[in-house]
């Protein structure tokens, strides 16, 4: 891993992870648009976040994703090496288990909270699987620029979650809450006390 980023435009970049993981990811929400639709719209709005939750999801959609998808076109995968044959199982497990949630988003009743599938492992499947992303792109390009973005992804969903979980508890109640309680936010990581 070099301390000076490299930067080669070829066809053989971090490229072909961010688009294979945005087709995933996005088209069960395209296939299922319309239950999708109405459970997003019934799901917190950004204007009832606090000052704090919405700098953090600003971060992660203003800042973090427009940077590496401008970035992994730059970025030149380290084909053969170590590298590239740790980061990629990585990668691919991100796009598995964000295209997984994104199904279950798409497909779930819109009147309850989505507890099964990779739901009942972790409260926020998509959002952990494209940290998985960030992290396997960063080992297959040896890119500490891009393991850093996925630090800062992941830090600033954490803090964005909480106001996202509170206008969820108010909308489920105790179906979200007991879901929370036996649910870890991120996945390997403990369950929430009760509050």
């Amino acid at each position: 891993m070099s301390l000076v980023p490299e930067f080669k435009l070829g066809l053989w970049n971090a490229w072909i992870i961010t688009v294979l993981f945005y087709v995933a990811a996005l088209t069960p929400l395209q296939i299922g648009k319309k239950k999708a639709n109405k459970r997003i719209e019934g799901e917190p709005a950004f204007r009832e976040l606090s000052k704090t939750h919405k700098i953090a999801t600003l971060i992660t959609h203003a800042v973090i994703i427009p940077f590496t998808v401008v970035y992994s076109i730059f970025l030149p995968l380290k084909l053969g090496t170590a590298w590239f044959y740790v980061g990629l199982p990585i990668c691919f497990l991100g796009i598995v288990m964000s295209s997984m949630a994104y199904i279950s988003l798409a497909t779930a009743p819109t009147d309850e909270p989505i507890t099964k599938g990779v739901y009942s492992i972790s409260r926020n499947p998509g959002y952990f699987g494209q940290f998985l992303m960030y992290i396997g792109v960063g080992v297959a390009c040896a890119s500490w620029v891009f393991l850093l973005c996925a630090v800062v992804w992941i830090i600033s969903w954490d803090i964005g979650l909480v106001g996202e979980e509170r206008i969820l508890l108010e909308k489920y109640g105790n179906a979200y809450r007991e879901y929370m309680n036996r649910t870890p936010r991120w996945m390997g990581i403990p369950k929430s006390e009760n509050k």
